[in-house]
């Protein structure tokens, strides 16, 4: 069984990125911790909480206030659950000259403000969680 089977699907850039926004307010995460462009798919299986997003080409962004750059493949896919992204693929974090995959995400609960992000390698980078905000 395809890990997407019986999963929602938005196609196009607007309906995608409105999914992908709404997933993460839903699941409690900041709105801006996926800034996509180009979207041409987000799905989301409930049962499993597997969700994906495929846009045309990679996207870097630097949220200016975590002083960090990270760049987001054309394909991502992960598992999403209260406050939480687990098995992620496709995003990765520039650490000096190298960027390093991100795994997994995690916000607080019950909530402190701060967020983390932990790599392949199992290193854990915290950031305030208002980093991510929409916009951001």
């Amino acid at each position: 069984m395809a890990e997407n089977e019986g999963g929602i699907v938005k196609k196009g850039h607007e309906e995608g990125l409105k999914m992908a926004v709404s997933l993460l307010e839903e699941f409690g995460l900041p709105g801006g911790l996926l800034p996509l462009a180009n979207v041409i798919e987000v799905g989301f299986v409930r049962a499993t909480g597997y969700m994906w997003i495929v846009q045309q080409k990679k996207v870097e962004h630097d949220f200016k206030m975590a002083n960090k750059v990270v760049s987001y493949g054309s394909d991502i896919n992960a598992y999403i659950e209260k406050k939480r992204i687990k098995k992620l693929r496709g995003v990765k974090a520039r650490e000096m000259m190298m960027w390093p995959p991100v795994t997994e995400i995690r916000e607080d609960d019950p909530p402190t403000g701060k967020i983390h992000f932990k790599s392949l390698a199992g290193i854990t980078k915290t950031f305030p969680v208002q980093a991510f905000a929409f916009g951001q």
